[in-house]
């Protein structure tokens, strides 16, 4: 069943969510949320998605970067994003337990802000450890985008969202961001950003 994905300025979005015990993984009342976030998730399409973004305050998330959806996606961006597959897989009470001082700069959108996107500084490398859709103990070990994921979909269940982090110069529609940025490497596009900036309040 497809789920309402919230937008920013429901309060359920700034909330610090509550962890669930092993009953409560195990229940068919869980078991039913994933499904049906998977659903919504593949059909938005995202490659995230928290349990808070359909309006439960639980400490779940799952992610997937499908191969098909990076098939149009030039070998050089993939490249410059440290992109690839990833499998579907879900996350419960989840912490970061370490990550790498290397910050790296994309843009990145959300499926509770519909419609924009901007830059965003994330750790490049980060291990988090975590609870399986079991309730079995995982420990993921990331780099580069799939780092990034698992940091944006973390956030939501502590009440953070990426705009909270974001360059607020960088910040664009969608429709700006494929007219302006999409064909832009990001280096350059920070450096255009910070100039117009500079120019400003000179």
């Amino acid at each position: 069943m497809l789920l309402d994905i919230v937008q920013v300025g429901d309060p359920v979005l700034r909330q610090r969510a509550r962890p669930l015990s092993a009953e409560e993984i195990r229940s068919d009342g869980i078991r039913k949320l994933i499904a049906d976030m998977r659903e919504t998730m593949r059909n938005a399409p995202g490659v995230g998605l928290a349990a808070p973004q359909v309006g439960l305050s639980l400490q779940l998330a799952m992610i997937e970067d499908r191969e098909e959806w990076l098939e149009d996606v030039p070998a050089e961006k993939l490249a410059e994003r440290e992109r690839g597959v990833v499998p579907f897989h879900v996350i419960i009470n989840p912490k970061i337990a370490a990550s790498s001082q290397e910050c790296v700069d994309f843009f990145e959108g959300c499926l509770s802000l519909a419609g924009f996107s901007a830059v965003v500084p994330r750790a490049r490398h980060v291990r988090v450890e975590c609870l399986d859709d079991r309730g079995k103990p995982n420990v993921i070990d990331a780099s580069g985008w799939y780092a990034r994921i698992l940091q944006h979909e973390i956030d939501h269940l502590f009440g953070n969202m990426y705009i909270d982090r974001m360059r607020s110069r960088t910040f664009t529609s969608i429709d700006n961001f494929n007219r302006f940025w999409q064909n832009t490497s990001i280096g350059e596009a920070c450096e255009k950003l910070d100039s117009t900036r500079r120019a400003a309040t000179e």
